[in-house]
């Protein structure tokens, strides 16, 4: 595996391979690696020549300047665990390489997508995510990128992104990876305790009461009740809400394609988490 830092050796690199017709796999990422990360690499492998993970934490999806200084950063870990599952090319650029003293950020409407949920929430959070991904493509110019179902609206957005833009690039969502107890692996959880843990169990347990128990409520209804379900486990609910997964618009009655979306705080830290209802 070699470590490029700039976007010359990075075009150096993988001009070569794109000339011989190889197909370029890229996996973002902004380090903190962990199992969830490792099985988009495996996707990657599945279907895609060469692999091409990116290390960058971008300053412009934060609104949080705490959350920001407090995401964890393990960049040794992350590229021993990098070396050791066959990875081509690992590309750890600086702040000033992403975005130069010219670089002009894209205009987006995003619509729908920008104004709920984690819009609502974290204001212009998706417009840093826009910035880096395009950026991050650009550079990389892969032919498929592999994200995370758990960030359900993130790759909703990069899906709208790369046809707005007509990137010539085929994004693949892959699946929530999970512990054996169902918490859902996240980078943020290496900030959590043991006992923490055990208590982030909720958010699963109350997903799967959502899932089992679609005909028994209204969407309104059940979204109350998995509010209810996480505060009363000892979380502060920030938002629960579902959602046909391919508008994001909230559920008034019950439809095929439903999603349920959960945020809420263990202690200091946030969590995120979903599942497909039907």
């Amino acid at each position: 595996m070699e470590q490029l830092t700039t976007i010359f050796e990075v075009k150096e690199q993988l001009d070569t391979h794109k000339k011989s017709g190889k197909k370029i796999g890229f996996v973002p990422t902004m380090g903190a690696l962990h199992e969830g990360h490792l099985s988009l690499v495996e996707h990657a492998k599945t279907q895609c020549d060469i692999i091409v993970v990116s290390i960058f934490v971008n300053p412009t999806q934060f609104n949080n300047a705490t959350d920001l200084e407090k995401y964890p950063r393990t960049i040794e870990n992350d590229i021993n665990l990098l070396k050791n599952n066959n990875v081509d090319y690992v590309f750890t650029p600086s702040i000033d390489e992403i975005y130069p003293s010219n670089y002009q950020a894209p205009t987006i409407d995003l619509g729908i997508l920008d104004s709920v949920m984690e819009g609502e929430f974290r204001p212009g959070h998706f417009q840093g995510v826009v910035q880096v991904v395009k950026r991050l493509f650009e550079i990389v110019e892969p032919n498929l990128a592999f994200f995370g179902q758990k960030d359900f609206q993130q790759v909703a957005v990069i899906k709208y992104m790369t046809n707005y833009f007509k990137l010539p690039v085929e994004i693949i969502p892959c699946p929530i990876i999970r512990n054996e107890k169902g918490l859902a692996l996240s980078s943020r959880n290496m900030r959590l305790s043991e006992e923490e843990k055990e208590k982030a169990l909720v958010i699963y347990n109350t997903l799967i009461f959502a899932k089992e128990n679609i005909g028994n409520f209204s969407p309104s209804e059940l979204m109350k009740e998995c509010a209810v379900r996480i505060n009363a486990g000892g979380l502060e609910t920030e938002y629960v809400q579902i959602v046909n997964m391919n508008t994001l618009e909230t559920l008034e009655k019950w439809e095929n394609n439903a999603v349920c979306c959960i945020v809420a705080y263990c202690g200091e830290i946030r969590l995120i988490d979903n599942m497909i209802l039907n």
